[in-house]
């Protein structure tokens, strides 16, 4: 499924971000913020594409907090607040221009919000294989 495999692509890149260098090279941080921002997006839409697979009606429309809060009452998310404290870092990612907000942003990544996205591609996998073999 493109969606999975291009949100799978984009966590593996920030997964081998290299978290020491970004402690003061200020590019290179700036390129892992962007680089949650698309991992982030691509996350969502391919959760959404998997409970559309699951029949969840729900899903067919909704913003990236509907779709969160929807997966997570099905149980494709399992740490709603997390998620939600990722939605709202990735609305104001843009407009962070001090230092001390860019180093919290970046300790996040690397201690809550890659753990929350292996864990959401996990979950994905293992729910797009149950789809696929419903159809068979």
């Amino acid at each position: 499924m493109k969606k999975l495999d291009n949100f799978s692509n984009c966590l593996t890149i920030l997964r081998n971000a290299d978290f020491k260098l970004a402690d003061n090279n200020d590019i290179y941080r700036t390129g892992v913020i962007g680089q949650f921002n698309l991992t982030f997006e691509l996350a969502w839409k391919a959760l959404q594409e998997i409970l559309r697979l699951h029949g969840a009606e729900e899903a067919d429309t909704g913003s990236p907090r509907e779709i969160l809060q929807l997966g997570y009452k099905l149980g494709f998310v399992n740490d709603s607040a997390v998620w939600l404290l990722m939605l709202k870092k990735r609305n104001t990612s843009v407009h962070i221009y001090n230092e001390q907000e860019v180093d919290e942003m970046i300790l996040l990544i690397r201690d809550s919000f890659i753990p929350a996205f292996v864990a959401l591609e996990k979950t994905l996998r293992e729910k797009l294989e149950e789809a696929e073999s419903d159809w068979t």
